[in-house]
């Protein structure tokens, strides 16, 4: 963390030149000292540092400046830092206006030119007043800063991107952060700009996308290599997987993901039954390890990118990207996995992102302290959900169609849950209506033997309602089930059109799809377990699939 600033400023070069020396001297090791002979200079560098988040502590300012006297600059100055501690250098025939400007500007002291001899004069009231300062002192966050409303879909989407790349930032709502509005107000911004995120070197975006962010923060490089031995779409567990071990055995690795790495199970809160962590982890653990590790080894990463349309010309597979980047390469393993499934009840959409979301949506959580909360679904995402709220929450209440939880939850998430006296199961029950003004307050539930309705107040609402393949983009010959997922390896035979589409003398390998030298793993393929652990496996053995592809096409 960079040290707390004293901001001196005069005119006269040769006095300034002094009490930097003199400051310098004593308190360099804890505080960096900057000056300026020029206001305007000074007033610019301001709104650079309170961007930047950096901390001044306190502001030494000749009174008789030209451009400005010195009340009036710390006045302006105290708009930045209202907590800094400041100083007035004065001559004896302006004491008169440093005694008025206590009043005016809350001035903490003002100092007699000329203060030699320092150890008597100087260093005792600066070191009373940073002590003072320090008591009361909190550092400041360094990175990034997001500016703009709880319930607002635009500001979920930047942090639920921010926090699914796990890059760190702080949320300020402007509804109770004084600090975000102070930020507005500095930069002549207005509400009508939010959501505005102000990065760590101090310029900001108002009302960004996604892809601006991500390109400010270099999540999106340049396409390193002309041809890649193997390019897998989709960073969960299984393109996490693939990119570990297609990187680790020398193949030319590129990982594009359209959103966060780790996919479904990224954003799940405890993850209890991954072989090797007997204490369980959390998905964004897990994907902050996979990540790390994948890099390392030299697998690429772009994102937020999507992929539109995998090409297949000259024995190559030329992928398209949103943007119309085309990227060559030898081989692909599919592993975009599955999105949630949309509920279609009425009031749902409107307030999606404003009380409403869809998976775990973890950077929420907090904002559910002492809330009522309100979960559909009865799988494992759901409960490990309702584990993770109830630590916020007032109440979870977990809403199922069936009887109880028992044919699809894990044993030990039931226990769990029943042990937890601020998660209620209400069985048999559905959603009707979503109702609210700018953001959910209320649902309208019905049993489903009986039909009978209640309203209840629900602050947030986590939906776990199964998922879907991620698998309309592609517009290639690849055979897919009558749900959407793809299907591999003998599977396909079982397709008439299948012999059409395939021209190889030999049979699809286990995980490859009907196109040869693209797989599929994961989620996304037909039959696959759903879990992370299996999920892991498959990605890796597409990999050695992959090798014995490339071998045959030499």
């Amino acid at each position: 963390m960079n040290l707390p600033i004293i901001l001196c400023i005069d005119d006269d070069a040769q006095v300034l030149r002094a009490i930097v020396r003199d400051l310098k001297s004593k308190y360099r090791d804890n505080y960096r000292v900057i000056s300026t002979t020029i206001v305007k200079e000074a007033l610019d560098s301001l709104l650079e540092l309170k961007n930047k988040g950096e901390t001044v502590a306190m502001f030494i300012s000749d009174q008789r400046m030209p451009d400005m006297e010195g009340v009036a600059f710390l006045e302006k100055a105290k708009t930045f830092y209202p907590e800094a501690k400041r100083v007035l250098l004065t001559a004896y025939s302006d004491t008169d206006a440093a005694i008025k400007a206590i009043n005016t500007v809350q001035l903490d002291y003002y100092l007699v030119k000329p203060w030699a001899p320092p150890e008597e004069k100087l260093y005792p009231i600066i070191d009373e007043l940073l002590d003072d300062w320090q008591n009361t002192y909190h550092p400041d966050f360094k990175g990034i800063k997001v500016v703009g409303y709880q319930f607002s879909q635009s500001s979920h989407a930047i942090k639920d991107f921010l926090a699914g790349n796990l890059i760190p930032y702080q949320w300020l709502d402007i509804q109770t952060a004084v600090e975000g509005s102070r930020l507005l107000s500095l930069n002549g911004l207005e509400v009508k700009d939010l959501p505005v995120i102000f990065f760590e070197d101090g310029t900001y975006l108002a009302h960004p996308t996604i892809i601006a962010i991500a390109d400010k923060v270099g999540l999106n490089p340049r396409i390193k290599e002309e041809v890649y031995d193997v390019v897998i779409i989709g960073a969960g567990p299984a393109g996490l997987a693939a990119g570990v071990y297609g990187a680790s055995e020398g193949l030319k690795t590129l990982l594009i993901e359209r959103h966060a790495p780790g996919g479904q199970a990224g954003t799940s809160s405890r993850i209890e039954n991954y072989l090797g962590f007997p204490a369980g982890l959390s998905g964004a653990e897990l994907t902050r390890r996979a990540i790390a590790q994948a890099t390392r080894l030299g697998t690429e990463f772009i994102a937020p990118q999507s992929v539109k349309d995998i090409q297949q010309v000259d024995g190559y597979n030329r992928i398209i990207l949103q943007d119309d980047t085309c990227i060559n390469t030898r081989s692909v393993v599919i592993t975009t996995g599955v999105d949630y499934r949309k509920l279609p009840t009425k009031g749902i959409a409107e307030f999606t992102g404003a009380g409403i979301y869809y998976g775990a949506a973890m950077t929420e959580a907090t904002a559910c302290r002492d809330k009522e909360v309100y979960i559909v679904g009865g799988g494992n995402s759901a409960g490990q959900a309702a584990m993770y709220l109830s630590k916020f929450a007032r109440n979870v209440y977990i809403l199922v169609r069936k009887e109880d939880l028992t044919s699809t939850m894990s044993a030990y998430l039931i226990a769990q849950i029943k042990d937890t006296p601020n998660i209620h199961l209400k069985p048999k029950t559905e959603i009707v209506e979503a109702r609210g003004s700018d953001k959910l307050e209320q649902l309208v539930l019905t049993q489903v033997d009986t039909h009978e309705r209640e309203e209840v107040q629900a602050d947030a609402l986590y939906i776990f309602i199964g998922a879907k393949p991620f698998t309309d983009w592609i517009a290639l010959n690849i055979i897919k089930d009558e749900k959407g997922f793809i299907e591999t390896g003998r599977e396909l035979k079982n397709y008439q059109h299948f012999n059409k589409i395939w021209k190889q003398q030999r049979d699809p390998y286990l995980l490859e799809t009907s196109c040869p030298g693209i797989f599929a793993a994961g989620d996304v393929r037909a039959n696959a377990m759903n879990r992370v652990a299996s999920a892991v496996g498959e990605g890796s053995m597409a990999i050695s699939f992959v090798h014995k592809y490339l071998a045959e096409v030499k």
